[in-house]
């Protein structure tokens, strides 16, 4: 192709003193370390030098022109390396900006309750939080980060800091460069770091390992996280990550086991078209062999535990985790949110940095270690791959503190689906040529078939109608027929709630929201709301959060009534109409909101965070977790 050229090694490159040394010397690779990376002979280091860490170790590194183009078709719009192949991770050999922040406090702001079926929630005002303490959230000092540990660095820009990354000073004043990287295994059997010159645009080698570096058990199980698979709650699924095609099995409860179903997916899996795709072509990156089992025989609400492999590629530590509780049981403890997303711990850059992803995943963490959720919805824009595989790799393993302890359901959004002429609703690339295929495989729902993403399930006092707006949802689609048969068919005397869920929303007040709202999606579908009576609604895309009235056709059909301690209520056995909700503020960056407020407009926070519902036959209880950055 046109846009291939050969990577040269750098001109005039005699430089004896030039190395690049780790930490780990000749020794292989634990499944997740820190690796430190030394430069050291570079003399008049710049903004030009820059490492990457590549896997595996065969990989291309050539030049591609043209991929500045395919990049920002991603909606990534960073400045990114030409490379025939896209690394996993970069660091620059001189970092620039003003310091690093994390963000460890939180907020928590109560939302709708709806009780006797109906919603309560406070005043909304933008920036109208209330703080209230918790004790397992604590208050840290100067220098310290709450929530495990884990927390976003900002700096100028967007750009991340953090210290101990920057330059030192060694022998001869030769300037060198530590790059921290967190070493979770990258469906490749080795890594290897690649020193280059001349910026991201025209780069040239100056250096490379002298060996690449293997891990040490390549096909152990990795990112294991569970899903219902109905709703009695007798049964689960665990999925993990392994390097070895031979099945494998999970053992759980009193010596009860399960062997594992393996697939995988490849190139020819990821769409495309004139043009390759970055799944197709240079964001490719090998998944390596997706496990998934089924555990039977469970009671519902109860605590058990798990762990995964085989005597041949090793064991994972025992898991324990919490099965969901039986559809139309008395209560449900749930987390909600949108557009997550990742980013690198370790101060280095990767595709598509989601900036609160990392603050929010350790509070989520924090959350379920606490024993009180049973479970989680994940509302679309999940891991932000947008086809650079690696970045499920790193996805799944921000996630598993805690997905792999209960169940992790997901809805697809537009950067899981999208794509031109894939059959997706809207023909923009946001996929990046994934077209659902990780997703699907990552995240088995209990969907009717593949690339039929939509499902229904209960857990305690609450139907959940899960859609996606990615797909035909016109009327005489086979999704709008699923949902209009599915919301009519739920008995109320079971499952009080009703909770309608999908990616794109209805209603919002950001600024772009001329295109985040599709009028045809808000004209066939809504109705269905108010004829079945949905009680809350659930929706993802705009990056923060606000709350409506209880709403049809952007008109208030009823308003909230403040309580004794001046939370809004409302009363459902009156219903009007759905109260909804946009929850998008789990790690992308946020959205700022229009100066023209609508009148069903009543809670704005343009603040990372998610939400935390609880149900029982009488009331639901909806508050929001911000975090402060």
């Amino acid at each position: 192709m046109l846009n291939r050229r050969k990577l040269i090694q750098c001109p005039l490159n005699v430089n004896p003193y030039l190395k690049i040394t780790t930490n780990v010397g000749s020794s292989s690779l634990l499944d997740d370390q820190n690796v430190i990376v030394t430069v050291s002979g570079v003399l008049q280091p710049s903004d030009k030098h820059w490492v990457a860490m590549i896997s595996p170790s065969h990989s291309s590194v050539q030049s591609c022109l043209l991929n500045t183009l395919l990049y920002k078709e991603t909606g990534d719009l960073s400045h990114l390396p030409l490379l025939c192949h896209y690394p996993v991770k970069r660091a620059g050999l001189q970092r620039v900006g003003p310091g690093w922040k994390r963000a460890g406090l939180w907020e928590r702001e109560p939302e709708p309750t709806l009780r006797a079926r109906g919603v309560r929630a406070r005043p909304g005002r933008a920036g109208d939080l209330v703080a209230l303490d918790r004790p397992d959230w604590e208050k840290m000092g100067a220098g310290q980060c709450g929530l495990g540990g884990l927390g976003v660095w900002a700096g100028e820009n967007g750009a991340r800091d953090r210290p101990g990354l920057g330059k030192r000073v060694g022998r001869a004043g030769v300037a060198g460069q530590r790059a921290g990287e967190v070493g979770a295994r990258l469906g490749g059997p080795d890594i290897e770091f690649v020193l280059f010159a001349n910026g991201f645009d025209t780069p040239c080698i100056l250096k490379r390992t002298d060996q690449p570096l293997p891990f040490v058990t390549p096909n152990k199980p990795l990112y294991p996280h569970l899903s219902a698979v109905d709703s009695t709650a007798t049964a689960m699924r665990v999925t993990w990550v392994s390097g070895s095609i031979e099945p494998q099995q999970v053992e759980y409860g009193n010596a009860k086991s399960k062997i594992s179903s393996v697939t995988t997916f490849t190139q020819a899996d990821m769409c495309g078209n004139a043009v390759k795709s970055p799944a197709q072509d240079f964001g490719w990156h090998n998944p390596g062999y997706i496990h998934t089992a089924v555990m039977t025989g469970l009671t519902p609400s109860t605590i058990s535990s798990y762990k995964l492999g085989s005597d041949s590629v090793g064991w994972s530590d025992n898991i324990q985790f919490r099965t969901p509780p039986v559809g139309g049981s008395a209560e449900l403890r749930f987390l909600a949110f949108g557009d997550m997303g990742k980013a690198p711990q370790d101060g280095t850059v990767e595709h598509y940095i989601q900036p609160g992803s990392l603050s929010v995943a350790a509070a989520l963490t924090e959350e379920v270690a606490s024993g009180k959720v049973d479970s989680i919805f994940h509302i679309g824009d999940i891991s932000y791959a947008t086809g650079f595989l690696v970045e499920w790799d790193y996805f799944l393993h921000q996630i598993t503190p805690f997905a792999s302890r209960l169940a992790y359901m997901t809805a697809i959004g537009n950067h899981e689906r999208d794509y031109i002429d894939s059959g997706s609703v809207y023909i923009t690339p946001d996929s990046g040529g994934e077209c659902g295929v990780p997703y699907e495989t990552y995240f088995q729902m209990p969907t009717p078939a593949k690339d039929k993403p939509w499902y229904s399930i209960e857990q305690g006092p609450v139907h959940f109608t899960v859609i996606s707006t990615e797909h035909d949802w016109k009327p005489n689609s086979e999704q709008y027929k699923w949902m209009k048969s599915d919301m009519a068919s739920v008995n109320r005397a079971r499952t009080p709630w009703l909770i309608f869920t999908g990616h794109r929303p209805m209603y919002t007040s950001a600024k772009a929201a001329l295109i985040s709202i599709d009028p045809l999606f808000v004209n066939y579908v809504e109705p269905l709301l108010l004829q079945n009576k949905v009680d809350l609604a659930l929706f993802g895309h705009v990056h923060n959060y606000e709350r409506t009235c209880a709403i049809y056709k952007a008109q208030c059909k009823a308003m909230p009534i403040k309580d004794e301690n001046g939370i809004d209520t409302y009363n459902n056995l009156n219903y009007t109409a759905p109260v909804q909700a946009v929850i998008g503020m789990a790690g992308f960056s946020l959205d700022e909101f229009s100066d023209n407020v609508h009148d069903w407009s009543l809670s704005r926070i343009s603040k990372f965070g998610y939400t935390r519902i609880q149900a029982t036959n009488k009331q639901l209880k909806f508050e929001v977790s911000v975090a402060i950055l």
